[in-house]
């Protein structure tokens, strides 16, 4: 990976088995993330992605039980030396699915919620509030019932409670599941955003590679609780041992790779596969 503004997390030789399992769910991971990039994190089923995230957050050890070896750096801190409290002001977590996120009857309130756990006095926490529902673009719902929103404003809730807190790292575990494809380009045009715009350091857990191809600066394909591939998206999906782990390819991507084995240049978004074919059918015209 490119060093950008030098390391925010760092996983070393870490190793995790949940109580009452005789395998790892992670296994001797190393791992550097650079403070403001945009790193996504995908596998197959069971290939560890969700453990990866509550290790990053502290859930793991701090909440669940089972075996550890190796180190989880936060900012150069040992997260077992860490509380979820120290944890949480630097790191925000949101999770799959927004309902179980959510606590409160309505959106102003939802924000505050977090920010009074916190201790933030009220003249600040008025602040917060209005620039985060801002930052992701559902000002308009301030006063909305929480029951009335969409699945993908209830997202975008989730996320603006998160980032009220002011993280520097916002970690995601594949929050756009139950989304439709609209739904899902929203929420990640919004983390692009807060990436780009205010620094904040984007790690999220998806099966869409698609969306990863497109917003991740880095891409990590976990498998059997092992890192299997990293790096630049491009250079990711050009792996292909990577469709025999059963991650699948972006569709103009597979498409390319269809219509001729050795592509030289493969296309990962739908402006890139427009250029792609274009190309192809001149080539292939002479």
């Amino acid at each position: 990976m490119t060093l950008k503004n030098g390391p925010i997390i760092q996983f070393v030789d870490f190793s995790y088995a949940y109580s009452g399992t005789s395998s790892s769910a992670l296994k001797s991971v190393d791992l550097l993330v650079e403070k403001g990039t945009f790193v996504g994190f995908t596998g197959p089923t069971g290939a560890g992605k969700t453990t990866l995230i509550k290790a990053i957050n502290g859930i793991i050890p701090h909440f669940e039980g089972g075996k550890l070896t190796g180190r989880i750096l936060v900012r150069g801190k040992d997260t077992l030396t860490m509380t979820t409290g120290q944890i949480a002001r630097i790191i925000g977590t949101v999770f799959d699915d927004p309902e179980a996120q959510i606590v409160c009857l309505d959106v102003e309130q939802e924000l505050a919620f977090g920010l009074e756990n916190f201790g933030i006095p009220p003249e600040e926490m008025e602040e917060r509030i209005t620039s985060a529902l801002a930052m992701v673009g559902i000002s308009h719902l301030r006063r909305r019932s929480t029951q009335s929103l969409s699945g993908g404003q209830k997202q975008r809730l989730a996320i603006a409670a998160a980032i009220a807190l002011l993280p520097e790292v916002l970690v995601l575990d594949e929050p756009t599941s139950e989304l439709d494809p609209l739904g899902s380009e929203e929420v990640f045009k919004v983390l692009k955003q807060l990436n780009n715009d205010h620094g904040i350091t984007v790690l999220i857990a998806e099966q869409k590679t698609e969306l990863l191809a497109r917003y991740c600066d880095n891409l990590v394909v976990l498998n059997q609780g092992i890192i299997a591939v990293q790096g630049h998206p491009k250079d990711v999906f050009m792996n292909k041992d990577i469709i025999k782990m059963g991650v699948g390819l972006p569709q103009i991507t597979e498409l390319a790779l269809r219509l001729e084995d050795r592509a030289r240049e493969l296309p990962l978004t739908l402006e890139e596969g427009i250029i792609y074919c274009q190309d192809y059918l001149s080539r292939h015209r002479r």
